[in-house]
């Protein structure tokens, strides 16, 4: 494992591994805290768990709405600085979260964690895709997911044990981290920002330059079926934790190895998958991905056990390991190189509003028919995700075999 990746950073320039480190430092820091933030703001606030749901809705909706600005401001001002606000602004808010204790101030709190997360996503992403051609994307993206989920393994499991006793401590220790990555941007990187890129974003666009992608039907039914994806996906990582702990008496200190579970995957077996799946059509590996995910979640219905979640985060894994790299590879190769920011932008679009409906309609399920529900919805998303993938695919091989027979 250490020689694969040894092989793969050599192949890539220096910039890029300050930022998979920088990743690993930041990841560390806020996975202590983010898996528990449901109960934490349970127990905090002692609201349903709806209303503890609506508080991520509202965390994703000021990211959607940031998202439309983050693309234009990277791809006119460039990707550095955009980074270093959001990582710098996320730690002083999280510092602040410490202390809160009423739902005004955390709404207050969430919203404007929402509105800084798409800065730092959309500019790192559109470094990469600066700094990395097409053909070495996939790895590139697989290798920045291989440290970001190592820290992933570690943030939750000490994380587990020190929300247990601390959750102001946790807060802390994830503001630390954040304000950490934050200097290391300033200080360590350069900017990367392509000079065609700065000349085009400087001509006034309509729409603040998303018309063109508004126009692009197949990008937008790709991001449709991502957004899918990620619902099924985000009701695993938001609200299994609390499942796990109402319905089965399974503690933050247990649990917290789920979320090992699922990094350590990514750790040892991302590179190893991508290798796998690079060379294939990415709408059909997309859509292999999808229905993995449909089948993992769906199976969290019929757990009873730690283990038994535990073999549903398996599942739930391998589609992770397939949909993340090839969809974030797909979409940076679909962008022109003067809306890179702009187009990753939409794509994380697709993550942000996910986030914000899923679990809030799995709350709903929980609150209104039964805590199961929330899986079998997750069923549903998983299978639909695939079909629209499916059928990009399809459309595809009909252009392909059209213009052989022309």
């Amino acid at each position: 494992m250490l020689h694969r990746f040894k092989n793969l950073a050599q192949n890539f320039p220096r910039q890029f591994l300050y930022l998979v480190a920088g990743m690993l430092v930041s990841t560390m820091g806020v996975s202590m805290i983010w898996p528990f933030l449901t109960i934490y703001l349970r127990q905090r606030l002692g609201v349903p768990l709806s209303t503890a749901t609506a508080l991520l809705t509202l965390d994703s909706i000021m990211s959607i709405l940031s998202s439309f600005v983050a693309g234009p401001v990277a791809d006119r001002f460039g990707r550095k600085g955009v980074m270093a606000l959001s990582l710098g602004m996320m730690g002083i808010n999280y510092a602040i979260m410490s202390q809160a204790a009423t739902l005004p101030v955390f709404a207050i709190l969430m919203g404007l964690r929402g509105a800084f997360v798409p800065l730092y996503r959309i500019g790192a992403d559109a470094m990469i895709a600066d700094l990395i051609p097409t053909e070495k994307r996939a790895d590139a993206y697989a290798l920045l997911r291989m440290m970001n989920n190592a820290g992933f393994a570690i943030g939750p499991t000490v994380g587990g044990f020190i929300t247990a006793g601390s959750y102001t401590t946790a807060f802390l220790i994830a503001a630390g981290g954040m304000i950490v990555f934050s200097l290391f941007v300033s200080v360590a990187m350069v900017e990367t920002l392509p000079p065609e890129a700065k000349t085009a974003s400087s001509i006034p666009e309509k729409a603040g330059g998303y018309g063109r992608i508004f126009k692009d039907r197949f990008y937008l039914s790709f991001v449709g079926a991502t957004t899918m994806t990620g619902m099924a996906s985000s009701l695993v990582f938001v609200l299994l934790f609390v499942y796990t702990k109402e319905n089965f008496g399974i503690s933050e200190s247990r649990s917290g190895f789920l979320m090992a579970i699922n990094a350590l995957m990514v750790v040892f077996l991302q590179v190893l998958i991508v290798q796998q799946t690079k060379h294939r059509p990415p709408l059909l590996v997309l859509a292999a991905g999808a229905l993995l995910y449909a089948l993992g979640v769906g199976s969290i219905s019929l757990g009873k056990s730690l283990t038994a979640f535990a073999a549903s985060m398996v599942v739930v894994t391998l589609g992770e390991l397939i949909v993340v790299p090839t969809s974030t590879s797909l979409a940076a190769s679909l962008a022109p190189v003067d809306m890179r920011g702009r187009y990753m932008s939409i794509y994380w679009l697709a993550w942000s509003i996910s986030h914000g409906l899923g679990p809030v309609i799995g709350g709903l399920l929980n609150d209104h028919i039964a805590p199961q529900a929330i899986w079998i919805g997750g069923f549903g998303w998983g299978l639909l995700s695939m079909s629209v993938f499916l059928a990009l695919a399809r459309r595809i091989h009909i252009r392909q075999k059209s213009i052989q027979t022309v």
